[in-house]
């Protein structure tokens, strides 16, 4: 049972991640476009359409932009939502991720790999504010999941008869 659940665990994270590399690095691509997209540019002006400066979107889009108050909402919240699930699913397919500095580093180097691979290839911009939205969305998929192997374990450790989960 539990290498069944590994598995389905497993296949949930492949999915997951096919579909935020779709929404992250293409969603402005239709998929038979994206081998064409793979583009190289290296100039002045495409430098500064990036942001390396941290909080300067997030402050931007909290107390400056003149644009609708829902797309300014989807664009910090979705970066948290969009990276929820894989602070959430880590910890149950590896005991590896049980800690939260694990799940830290791996949502921040999995943001990370998606910021270059826009700021390389074109795909969209560079945002370190987006880094930091997904290593907090990664934060608090955790959290809950976390929650729950610590009562599990606990009523394990009082004698309580619960049946192996993971």
């Amino acid at each position: 049972m539990k290498i069944l659940i590994k598995t389905v665990l497993t296949i949930v994270l492949f999915l997951y991640l096919a579909i935020l590399t779709k929404l992250v690095l293409f969603k402005y691509v239709q998929v038979s476009e994206i081998i064409q997209s793979f583009t190289f540019i290296n100039n002045e002006h495409f430098l500064r359409a990036h942001n390396f400066i941290p909080f300067k979107t997030i402050y931007y889009y909290l107390f400056l932009a003149d644009i609708n108050l829902i797309i300014r909402i989807e664009n910090i919240v979705g970066n948290v939502i969009g990276f929820a699930p894989f602070g959430f699913i880590l910890p149950l397919l590896a005991n590896r991720f049980q800690k939260l500095k694990v799940v830290i580093l791996a949502t921040f180097f999995l943001s990370l790999t998606y910021e270059l691979m826009q700021l390389i290839f074109t795909f969209g911009s560079f945002d370190v504010d987006d880094l930091i939205l997904n290593t907090i969305g990664g934060v608090i998929g955790f959290i809950p999941i976390k929650i729950f192997l610590k009562l599990v374990g606990s009523r394990r450790k009082r004698g309580g008869k619960v049946n192996e989960v993971f």
